[in-house]
């Protein structure tokens, strides 16, 4: 049974960067072997970029076809804000992008320990102390985890690596 839905503020914007994706993916799947066989290295990963392409066009139409249903008497844009990139989000993502590049410059530890402290409050945690201390948990069982057990060289930061202790490197 098909049943048609009304179209959600920003959904035919995700649907054409899923077209594009797919078609992206498509061409670097190409590139693998160029299809010179079809048991060729890159066959396989065109056939599931050709079906995502197809599926993803399909899908494209099917929401550019249908009503914009807008709740409230709220302008599209507001929607868009309210539902889909609600400033929560917003704010959340702008802590990884930070997290990301603060990452070689105060190192994984100080930069771990300032996010997970920071992401807490911001989802509504008001305990700033509980905060920190399950932050410093939370970070020292995955630093013993990843440096002890898996030797996996996490970064100490160009500017507090220098000062750090070596067990901490």
């Amino acid at each position: 049974m098909h049943t048609s839905h009304p179209r959600l503020p920003g959904e035919l914007t995700f649907m054409a960067l899923i077209v594009l994706f797919s078609s992206f993916m498509l061409w670097a799947a190409y590139g693998i072997s160029k299809l010179d066989s079809v048991s060729s290295a890159g066959a396989f990963p065109m056939v599931c970029a050709l079906t995502m392409l197809v599926t993803g066009l399909m899908s494209l139409i099917k929401t550019a076809k249908a009503k914009l249903k807008l709740d409230n008497g709220e302008t599209w844009l507001q929607q868009l804000v309210h539902k889909v990139l609600p400033l929560q989000l917003v704010w959340f993502t702008v802590f990884i992008v930070i997290y990301m590049l603060s990452l070689e410059v105060l190192g994984f530890l100080l930069s771990s320990y300032i996010f997970l402290a920071a992401s807490m409050s911001l989802l509504g945690s008001k305990r700033i102390g509980l905060n920190l201390l399950i932050s410093a948990g939370v970070l020292t069982a995955i630093y013993v985890v990843f440096q002890t057990v898996f030797s996996v060289v996490l970064p100490a930061g160009s500017l507090i690596g220098p000062y750090l202790p070596e067990f901490l490197k």
